[in-house]
């Protein structure tokens, strides 16, 4: 059984917690296709949405997520708050837990501060992004789809393409795919893909072509428009060039390979149009999974022994 109160990293859970968590969220993709899509599991618990970063998918999929449990469920904007007024983030929170709700989900531009919001508060923690640490229920959302897919996830060859260096994503895979006995290979423009990520048992392989020869997974990265300069790499359409996904370069990975891209895509830059809305492509089954995913990771933090049906 799941046993954590918190969920703030990939890096410290042991495969047997993963794997729980991947059932788990197979037996709550059923509750999504139903007529009435909710399940008393969480009723009379209140989640609060801490976002200090924009978002969609990954907001909206825990929003989704803690109404098909039942729970009562409270959005927080932090472009909205009392910060803006110059309370403390750990003043804002301390006023929000004085209501008692059950369980924080925080986005936050600082890494750690999901691990530090769990330092100070009684109630339970899921890290929801932070800075460029960790990504949690994407990786987690990513397995799922692959499992769903391939079978298992032992033994795949997954090649990481883009910006890895800022990437909480990519770490977040990494740790997780590496206890499956996976090869796993990142590519990029040198300053976005260090070879210090050798540390972490992942092969680095700077040519694209020959990094995608046989792999089963093609995990695609945002490239952040934000951080696009000279500093590390000459241009977009340098980028484009070497690192754009094309149909073309799709052929050298295996025939049965998946595309997978956490979103949101910058079509024409990472990702030609193709290739996202390819046959190859299960973007749209990730988005799926995320809300299976959190629904799981939600239910699990709070005991998991409520019951799952009506």
């Amino acid at each position: 059984m799941f046993k954590r109160r918190h969920l703030i990293g990939i890096e410290d859970l042991k495969r047997e917690e993963i794997d729980h968590i991947l059932d788990t969220a197979d037996s709550m993709l059923e509750v999504s296709t139903r007529n009435v899509k909710k399940v008393p599991a969480l009723r009379g618990k209140t989640v609060v949405n801490l976002f200090f970063e924009n978002s969609t998918r990954t907001r909206i999929s825990f929003e989704l997520a803690a109404k098909r449990l039942s729970a009562d469920l409270l959005n927080f904007s932090g472009s909205s708050s009392s910060l803006s007024k110059g309370e403390t983030f750990r003043d804002t929170v301390q006023n929000i837990e004085a209501m008692h709700p059950d369980i924080f989900v925080i986005r936050h531009a600082a890494s750690g501060s999901a691990q530090y919001l769990s330092s100070f508060t009684k109630y339970s923690v899921v890290n929801a992004g932070d800075g460029a640490h960790e990504h949690p229920t994407q990786a987690l959302l990513d397995a799922l789809t692959i499992r769903q897919k391939k079978g298992s996830l032992d033994g795949l060859k997954v090649t990481i393409v883009g910006d890895v260096l800022h990437s909480r994503v990519a770490r977040s895979n990494i740790f997780l795919l590496r206890n499956y006995n996976t090869r796993i290979t990142l590519s990029g423009p040198v300053p976005l893909v260090p070879e210090e990520f050798k540390e972490l048992g992942v092969e680095v392989e700077y040519d694209l072509d020959k990094a995608l020869e046989g792999s089963d997974i093609v995990m695609m990265l945002r490239i952040q428009r934000e951080r696009l300069s000279g500093i590390f790499f000459p241009s977009l359409r340098e980028y484009r060039k070497y690192y754009q996904m094309t149909p073309e370069r799709m052929k050298r990975a295996d025939k049965n390979a998946l595309l997978l891209h956490p979103g949101p895509i910058n079509r024409g830059v990472e990702l030609m149009k193709e290739v996202a809305d390819g046959e190859q492509s299960v973007i749209l089954d990730q988005v799926t999974n995320g809300v299976a995913v959190r629904m799981a990771v939600l239910y699990l933090i709070s005991g998991g022994t409520n019951e799952l049906d009506h």
